[in-house]
């Protein structure tokens, strides 16, 4: 893994932001395509929104991408490139919390403090016998408080490293190999058959259904229209299809009722298929997306209001969510 390689904040701090609710081999290659096409922090700074988000492109959460960039350009322009060097200053900066402050202020730094990550809760909550839920406030405090008694002030970035390292590859959430664990002789979990229900997580918020029926507009086999979604939901500043939501099934007769619909087609002729009678269901944290695509074609350009009218082949070249970038390249080849 290159970024246990260098001392260099600015890889670090990209790869703790890349990694954040991402596994490492689905993160290197954009760790990757990230320093090769800014090697430096004034380099991401200039770079356009839309070609950050659009290198992000798969990784999900679009926010961390939005901070990363918000960030890169205030460490360029306000501190001329040299990122804080203490855990309370990294703390400040947008997009940065606790995890991500102690990795790059013990890492680069030098500095006496504990990462506690998903891997470090599972290790300490089982070889203590912690059963305070990792999620809770209570929780969250009482485990970095105990990281902090054990970190070795002399080598906290080997040691902070070496947890982690422990907890993914000994300490694995499923299954672990305790008859091996240099630790079994002393560990609480395993002494009292706890290992299977450590750590403690409080349970998930209920998840939300959510409809999504795209109008993907053909106009002459040449044109379609996207729009750039704005607000603070999800994928904000990403580019999609027009988009009809509702929170119950629809057919072909709903789209064509619809307002949304209406309004972009006018009075002109037209005809709707739908691509594929069956959801494409995309998970994210705290909603499930049912989602269809209507084909619409049409011999007219459509009356565009707040959304834009491109030439197809141009399609790939926008920042769009996984779910459409996966539609775009089977379907605009």
């Amino acid at each position: 893994m290159p970024w246990r390689e260098t001392k260099n904040p600015y890889h670090i701090w990209l790869s703790e932001i890349i990694l954040q609710q991402t596994r490492i081999a689905q993160g290197l290659p954009y760790y990757l395509s990230f320093t090769q096409t800014f090697p430096t922090v004034f380099d991401l700074a200039a770079a356009k929104e839309e070609k950050v988000l659009k290198l992000w492109q798969g990784l999900g959460y679009y926010s961390r991408a939005r901070n990363l960039h918000t960030t890169a350009k205030y460490v360029a322009n306000e501190l001329n490139g040299v990122f804080p060097d203490t855990y309370k200053e990294l703390l400040q900066l947008k997009g940065v919390g606790d995890y991500t402050a102690s990795a790059i202020a013990s890492i680069c730094y030098n500095e006496a403090v504990p990462v506690v990550d998903g891997n470090v809760y599972r290790v300490l909550s089982r070889y203590f016998g912690v059963e305070t839920p990792i999620n809770s406030t209570k929780g969250i405090r009482e485990f970095k408080e105990l990281a902090m008694q054990l970190i070795d002030p002399d080598e906290p970035a080997t040691y902070n490293q070496a947890i982690m390292e422990f907890g993914a590859l000994q300490c694995k959430p499923a299954s672990p190999y305790c008859i091996v664990c240099p630790l079994n002789d002393s560990c609480e979990s395993l002494k009292n058959g706890k290992v299977a229900s450590l750590p403690v997580k409080l349970k998930k918020l209920k998840v939300k259904k959510r409809y999504f029926n795209y109008l993907i507009f053909s106009i002459n086999d040449q044109q379609t229209i996207i729009q750039q979604r704005k607000g603070k939901g999800i994928w904000q500043n990403l580019y999609e299809f027009p988009l009809i939501e509702s929170d119950h099934e629809v057919n072909i007769d709903d789209i064509e009722a619809h307002p949304v619909f209406k309004k972009l087609i006018g009075d002109q002729k037209y005809k709707v298929t739908l691509h594929k009678e069956e959801y494409i269901i995309h998970k994210l944290s705290h909603q499930h997306l049912y989602t269809r695509f209507y084909v619409v074609k049409a011999d007219k350009k459509p009356t565009v209001d707040g959304q834009q009218l491109i030439k197809t082949k141009a399609i790939h070249e926008y920042p769009v969510p996984i779910l459409l970038g996966n539609f775009i390249d089977k379907f605009f080849q």
